[in-house]
């Protein structure tokens, strides 16, 4: 689960991190009231959406000189401006795709005197099964492209999970973004608070782009973005309430309820698993013949009758589906349950595309005789490579 950025900041806030004065507002008409709040003259007002790139991104109903989704304000009737002309039109960035999101919230921010743009962030190095501090002192930049350029200025400092963060730590993440005098003060307190809400929270990905030296020579966080482990939501009901459903798939928030696990993809082919890895095999194998998947949906091991429905209602749902593959190798699952599941389901909601189905395992002969004896236009397959090659087949060219 994502948060905003302004939420991000709050809760950073609370751990002790150094963020400016700020005002979420939620309408234009909230502007003046929300900057007159704040010690100015410089103001920030930013677009908050569930993706970055956005003070280089572009409004689609803006022209193509217009200004991006984080715009500077030199007073407040200039925020107001910025805020009229922001609220409600979409914001397409390099990570929303050409889609784009609607903007429906802002944020209103004190500016900063800015000497020096950092990158920090938090995540779970699996390589070496810790949380670890990825930091550059290319901050305010494409991380990746950084990367992928000049991969000396990523640095990696590992934290091990017995001590926590730390002096050899604080010195090295320091030396890594060339840090002195006050900021490197700051850095003692604002590194361990860092890695303290990160596990706390059950985070997934802490990232704070940039991280900024102000010319007072003080660290500030300026930007901040946060990802939980859904898993983990149940610890957290602060956290759960800060979740914005417009910035999410309708049909992954559908999934959800039905505690499925399901990403939506680009492709065409709807896909219904039970297991990850089965999961992602299949979606491999599509690929192979030449197709893309539709989206990553792992119905789990135990999922009933009703939950086997509902993933099947939530694929047809998608309008770029033309065709779904069910691929069952019955373990705990039994392909009967998956027959009923399917059978219902398209009893229920129609079907408008082809269907290819391939049971396996735990009563995959009852299986077979519930699809074979439902009525449906329902095509069986051998084995896994045949069930994709028939998909593919059946969607055409």
């Amino acid at each position: 689960m994502n948060i905003h950025e302004y939420q991000a900041k709050a809760l950073l806030k609370g751990y002790g991190a150094p963020v400016a004065e700020g005002v979420a507002i939620f309408s234009a008409d909230e502007a003046e009231a929300a900057a007159k709040q704040l010690p100015g003259p410089l103001y920030v007002v930013k677009s908050q959406i569930h993706a970055g790139g956005r003070g280089k991104g572009k409004f689609k109903e803006l022209g193509p000189d217009a200004k991006g989704g984080v715009r500077l304000a030199f007073s407040i009737d200039e925020a107001k401006a910025h805020a009229k002309e922001m609220f409600g039109n979409t914001l397409v960035t390099a990570q929303t795709g050409e889609a784009g999101k609607q903007v429906n919230r802002l944020y209103i921010e004190d500016g900063a005197d800015i000497a020096r743009e950092l990158y920090c962030s938090l995540l779970v190095d699996r390589s070496v099964g810790r949380v670890a501090f990825v930091v550059s002192t290319e901050g305010g930049m494409d991380i990746e492209a950084v990367a992928h350029d000049t991969p000396e200025k990523i640095h990696t400092i590992a934290i091990d999970p017995e001590t926590g963060v730390t002096a050899a730590d604080i010195a090295a993440i320091s030396k890594a973004l060339e840090l002195s005098g006050a900021a490197a003060e700051d850095a003692k307190s604002l590194f361990p608070l860092l890695y303290k809400a990160f596990n706390e929270k059950d985070m997934a990905l802490l990232e704070i782009n940039p991280l900024i030296v102000m010319k007072n020579d003080h660290l500030r966080v300026l930007d901040a973005k946060m990802s939980f482990d859904g898993n983990a939501l149940f610890r957290h009901d602060d956290v759960r309430a800060l979740r914005d459903e417009t910035e999410e798939d309708a049909k992954e928030i559908e999934a959800s309820k039905w505690d499925l696990a399901y990403v939506a993809l680009d492709g065409n082919i709807g896909c219904m698993v039970n297991g990850a890895g089965l999961a992602m095999a299949t979606m491999d194998i599509i690929k192979l013949y030449g197709k893309e998947p539709a989206n990553f949906c792992d119905v789990g091991g135990g999922a009933g009758k009703e939950k086997v429905a509902a993933a099947f209602k939530i694929i047809t749902a998608d309008p770029k589906v033309e065709g779904i593959l069910v691929n069952i190798f019955g373990g705990i699952m039994k392909c009967d349950v998956i027959a009923e599941g399917v059978v219902a389901a398209v009893q229920e909601v129609g079907l408008k595309v082809p269907l290819v189905v391939r049971l396996e395992g735990t009563n995959v002969e009852l299986g077979k005789k519930i699809l074979n004896e439902s009525g449906l236009a329902i095509t069986a397959a051998d084995d896994l490579d045949d069930a994709a090659k028939k998909i593919v087949a059946a969607i055409g060219a």
